[in-house]
């Protein structure tokens, strides 16, 4: 063979070695973000007549570091957050933020004919794109299934995702859930309080314990909790500080038909509620929250919208300061007729559809339901319908945790 012929074969077989060791490299690095991001499909497209954005589903591979996330302290604002997620997950690679916009929302508990439990959530908006995120059980973490608005991460609103970047930039939707539900049965989601007076004020709270953030909190239930009780004691260890500088309330909900309202309200004298740091947790048991009201004392089950349910809260006001009270009000007439029951799930989201924006008087400035969700805790199985498209097929989704 000839000496230059030699030479080729040897800087050919060079550069093999070095580009095998390279993939070798990257994948053992990024092996479990690899196949995350080649999982993400649409599998609804925008519709932007009728102000619906396109619908994604994400496989997650691995453990996404939420484990390191906790063991390090959790994060005390969503600046610390962005730090731990994309010194982490993204290797430093990308920037990302999280947006503030002011969501609606509604939930409910409900029972089918045959003793399922159930639990709804509408999330209210504008136009914006989803993500529907699936992560696997390794020990002690649940398997779960969350919903994501992918313009909390920064995706924009009127493209979706766009390309390999925003692929990597969803790699940190596990942290940014909405609602969801566990293997085991438990569901929770997260509702805006408007909390504070002319200016929303965030909850932040400063004692010694680890820090959390809302959506992160989500996360920690949907991985951890195995009950309503477990997802209390799991949330109590925790300082809170609520996400994208706004105020939020929360409802848990299991399989034995046990839920909770989490609020965290003002102590002592701060009745204008504007020292977000002096807010403490109040557990609103869905057994035991007969202060709440008659119609609240009368009833096994819950359902949630935007305003502060804590008595006390808005004496003095008027009743327009209780953001969603109308929603609350109708949804209340809606369980009442059936005490909560329902035929199965498509009958839950037709309850959900009576508050749905498109055909309310809205209160705030949401236009549309960006998704409605039935999860039943029963058979740990969503029921999944984007943009308040209630008779369209082709947005009707239905996952399963036994998948």
């Amino acid at each position: 063979m000839k000496l230059w012929k030699k030479i080729l074969i040897g800087v050919l077989v060079t550069i093999l070695a070095l580009v095998l060791i390279t993939a070798t490299v990257v994948f053992a690095i990024w092996g479990n973000e690899i196949s995350t991001v080649m999982s993400i499909k649409e599998i609804r497209a925008r519709n932007d007549e009728h102000l619906d954005g396109s619908v994604y589903r994400m496989d997650v591979k691995g453990g996404f570091y939420f484990d390191e996330f906790l063991n390090e302290g959790g994060a005390e604002s969503d600046g610390e957050l962005i730090e731990f997620v994309t010194g982490r997950i993204t290797k430093g690679l990308i920037d990302m933020g999280i947006e503030n916009p002011e969501i609606g929302c509604s939930s409910v508990t409900l029972t089918t004919e045959d003793g399922d439990r159930l639990f709804g959530r509408n999330y209210d908006f504008d136009k914006t794109n989803t993500c529907i995120v699936f992560t696997k059980g390794n020990g002690d973490r649940h398997s779960t299934i969350s919903t994501v608005d992918l313009q909390f991460l920064g995706i924009d609103k009127e493209k979706g995702i766009d390309g390999l970047m925003d692929k990597i930039t969803c790699l940190a939707a596990p942290y940014a859930p909405l609602d969801g539900i566990n293997s085991e049965g438990v569901s929770c989601g997260i509702y805006m309080t408007y909390q504070g007076g002319e200016k929303t004020v965030a909850t932040n709270q400063m004692t010694e314990k680890p820090d959390i953030t809302s959506t992160t909190m989500l996360r920690l239930i949907l991985d951890y909790a195995d009950d309503v009780d477990e997802a209390v004691e799991l949330v109590k260890k925790y300082d809170l500080h609520d996400s994208a500088n706004t105020s939020y309330h929360y409802m848990v909900a299991d399989s034995t038909g046990r839920s909770v309202i989490l609020e965290w309200v003002p102590t002592g004298t701060d009745a204008t509620d504007n020292d977000g740091s002096r807010r403490e947790l109040v557990v609103h048991y869905n057994d035991n929250d007969a202060y709440l009201g008659d119609s609240e004392a009368n009833a096994s089950y819950q359902w949630i919208t935007n305003f502060v349910l804590n008595p006390g809260y808005y004496d003095g006001c008027d009743v327009s300061e209780k953001k969603g009270y109308d929603r609350y009000i109708k949804l209340e007439e809606v369980l009442r007729e059936t005490n909560a029951t329902v035929k199965d799930e498509k009958a839950g989201m037709q309850v959900l559809a009576t508050v749905g924006r498109r055909n309310w008087n809205n209160d705030d400035s949401n236009s549309v339901t960006v998704h409605s969700a039935i999860y039943n805790l029963t058979d740990k199985t969503v029921y999944w319908v984007s943009n308040e498209n209630w008779d369209d097929e082709s947005a009707i989704f239905e996952f399963s945790l036994a998948e």
